[in-house]
């Protein structure tokens, strides 16, 4: 009850902040790369090298590519089906395909599950997610926006020079290695930033104005992402026999995550829907409250 009346305060408290224009607009970008730079960091460094070595690893990873792809393919049928015009399909292969695993899977699944399951959200965001906004992202940008800049060198070096991807390499290293107390102490200091700055941030971006025109595409992006995504995920695991593991249970809350906040904010960017790609994340955070938790209790 502690951890979720903390995501409501935050969550309130940087709505209230963005309403009252109390902070300039620029505080949600400072916000996020300090979460990126400092913090996220942090928190792999000091969780990651926990982890013991087995398939449980991989398994996160995995089942998050499966999920994207399927999901990724279940917006292309919709799309045709309903004649959806080029940047709204594009919107929401960004926006109901990319999850919010980090921002918002630390927070939510460490008070489902607890910080036990830490370890395996940043395998899920780090080798999963990240790794997938980064390339698919990027492809599905130049893919319907018409960019030709993209190239392959591009996105290796966007990969390769992210902080918390570097963050997660170095952890590796460590696999099973204890750090002096001090440096632990300061990782955890650090790392305890994250959730309350990253729910500040999540209400500073929130927007929840919806014209009537975009009620389809948006409801359909959440079914997707809040419903068919983490039952693609649950089949996935049992069909291989992972699940009832504390890996397929992290992935498959994972899946069922709100819409990634960079995935809206790049799609509003580059012109694929702004207004319906910020709708979607911005209900998406709100009704993701409620389906995770049913989830959880499935679980």
């Amino acid at each position: 009850m502690e951890n979720f009346s903390l995501i409501i305060v935050a969550i309130i408290i940087g709505y209230a902040l963005q309403k009252f224009k109390i902070f300039s607009h620029e505080t949600p970008i400072i916000l996020n790369q300090y979460i990126i730079y400092i913090s996220l960091p942090a928190i792999i460094l000091l969780q990651v090298p926990k982890l013991t070595i087995s398939i449980d690893i991989i398994i996160p990873a995995i089942i998050a590519w499966v999920v994207m792809i399927l999901t990724a393919i279940v917006v292309l049928v919709f799309s045709k089906y309903l004649n959806w015009s080029k940047e709204v399909t594009g919107s929401l292969l960004l926006v109901a395909v990319l999850s919010n695993s980090s921002i918002a899977g630390i927070p939510l699944i460490s008070m489902y599950i607890g910080e036990k399951a830490i370890p395996y959200v940043i395998i899920y965001d780090q080798l999963g997610t990240f790794i997938a906004l980064a390339t698919y992202g990027t492809l599905i940008t130049a893919l319907y926006t018409d960019n030709k800049k993209t190239t392959p060198r591009i996105i290796v070096r966007k990969v390769l020079t992210f902080p918390p991807f570097l963050s997660l390499i170095i952890a590796f290293c460590f696999l099973g290695v204890d750090f002096p107390p001090l440096l632990t102490s300061i990782l955890k200091d650090f790392s305890v930033t994250l959730i309350p700055v990253a729910l500040v941030a999540v209400g500073l971006q929130l927007k929840l104005k919806l014209p009537k025109s975009d009620l389809q595409p948006l409801s359909i992006a959440l079914l997707i992402k809040l419903i068919i995504g983490p039952i693609i995920a649950y089949i996935f695991a049992v069909i291989l026999g992972w699940q009832h593991t504390l890996a397929s249970d992290v992935s498959i809350l994972e899946a069922g995550m709100s819409p990634m906040i960079t995935a809206g904010a790049i799609a509003a960017m580059v012109g694929l829907a702004p207004r319906l790609s910020t709708a979607i994340v911005g209900y998406g955070i709100v009704v993701s409250f409620l389906t995770t938790y049913v989830i959880s209790r499935i679980l």
